[in-house]
């Protein structure tokens, strides 16, 4: 994970626990409130991998249970080793395999806040989110309006607030801090939104910050 890329992430992360009124907040604030949120995902990540260990032990004492109580096994003599069983491919055994998947998402998401809590830590990751939120406190309505302006048939205050969000740090990048080019921070954004929100959210971005770009930047 790229440090920008981290950045952009642990400010949607800030942004989610920011309220309305954004003059009360100073930069300590912010800092404050992105290492509690770092700690409650790192929190989160080690009690699903714990889940995901043991739903991982069920399933192989499952397995054994089966294998003892086979009857290729209960026909022989006690002191003998178990031999190998086929498992059948019933719907409880996909279940089961659906149930380890679901578990290698989860480590596999676990390792990536992992990384973004260590990434969370490096100067230059911090300076960018706080250049973020400083800009986008600056200039909080204008970016409201150029939002408002393009969600065609949507008030602002319907809008998902994830979407906002990803949104309000993208056009704080395109349109004020004009330190990547457009092409990185749309895609970032929409990356985002495949992981956070919702199936339709990526092109309901990609058709905003288009304008956005055309328009204002």
């Amino acid at each position: 994970m790229q440090a920008r890329r981290a950045s952009r992430e642990l400010a949607l992360i800030l942004f989610s626990q920011l309220d309305k009124n954004l003059e009360k907040y100073k930069q300590e604030d912010f800092s404050s409130i992105v290492l509690k949120s770092v700690r409650t995902l790192v929190s989160s990540a080690t009690d699903e991998i714990s889940h995901c260990v043991s739903k991982l032990n069920d399933i192989k004492n499952q397995i054994i249970e089966y294998e003892n109580n086979h009857e290729d096994n209960l026909s022989r003599p006690i002191d003998c080793e178990n031999i190998p069983v086929v498992l059948p491919m019933t719907s409880d055994f996909e279940a089961k395999i659906d149930s380890m998947l679901a578990a290698a998402e989860k480590t596999l998401s676990a390792l990536d806040i992992a990384e973004l809590s260590t990434l969370s830590n490096q100067e230059d990751v911090q300076e960018y989110i706080m250049t973020i939120c400083s800009e986008y406190k600056n200039h909080k309505d204008e970016i409201d309006k150029m939002i408002s302006e393009f969600a065609f048939g949507w008030d602002i205050e319907r809008i998902f607030k994830i979407d906002k969000d990803i949104l309000r740090i993208s056009i704080t990048e395109l349109a004020f801090i004009k330190d990547a080019p457009h092409k990185v921070v749309i895609d970032e954004a929409l990356e985002l939104a495949k992981k956070y929100s919702t199936d339709d959210s990526p092109s309901f971005i990609n058709g905003i910050l288009a304008r956005v770009v055309e328009k204002y930047v």
